[in-house]
């Protein structure tokens, strides 16, 4: 989903660009820097320890590329290397987008996302549920056997809401346009108009991590 077509639910891709890069890293040639990845002009802030790689997930739950992306990402999260440190960022590119932003730091502050995060993408793009205002929220979170207290105290907790507004910093910080989109280490940015699909986007972010351990 493309900045600047949200309010149509998500960009279309960018097919020509796209198909060249794709075939580029598909031939074995190394990705190269302005072309399959950006390098940040000032580093964002990183939350990972020394010695570890932080990978980030810039997504939002509405975005059906994020929606078709989502159980690649989930099974490339759980085999990558034990150095890299996984983070998923629900983006807000204005307002209206917080609610699920809340929704997303809810869920990980209950230690729900392994079990629910996939059932929101499931609810909004499978089911065509609503899931943009705390209302629906509240009430779907609840039909899942979620104590509705508890989640509303999380939803509403100053925990949350700062961790909203660090997600809309760090987004800024690496100048996301669209989604899905993968920051590494907080000094690169690649996404499938890069990498060609998002699959190839992991390639890249691999060899990205690869560069980092070698010191370069």
């Amino acid at each position: 989903m493309k900045r600047r077509d949200f309010s149509l639910a998500c960009g279309a891709a960018v097919a020509g660009s796209a198909f060249v890069q794709s075939t580029a890293l598909a031939q074995g040639k190394p990705p190269q820097a302005g072309t399959h990845y950006l390098v940040l002009e000032k580093r964002a802030a990183v939350d990972a320890p020394a010695g570890k790689i932080e990978v980030v997930e810039f997504f939002w739950y509405n975005c059906p590329h994020c929606n078709s992306f989502e159980p690649t990402f989930d099974a490339w999260r759980k085999r990558a290397p034990k150095d890299i440190v996984v983070r998923r960022v629900p983006i807000a590119f204005r307002d209206d987008f917080v609610p699920q932003q809340r929704l997303f730091y809810a869920l990980e502050a209950m230690g729900l996302v392994d079990k629910l995060h996939s059932k929101v993408f499931a609810a909004i793009h499978v089911e065509k549920q609503n899931l943009s205002r705390a209302e629906p929220i509240v009430d779907w979170v609840a039909k899942q056997g979620v104590d509705k207290a508890k989640f509303l105290e999380q939803y509403n907790s100053f925990s949350v809401s700062t961790k909203a507004t660090r997600a809309t910093q760090l987004q800024n910080a690496y100048k996301i346009e669209g989604v899905p989109a993968l920051g590494v280490a907080g000094r690169f940015l690649t996404d499938g108009s890069m990498g060609g699909t998002m699959e190839r986007a992991l390639q890249v972010v691999e060899f990205l991590a690869a560069e980092i351990r070698s010191g370069r």
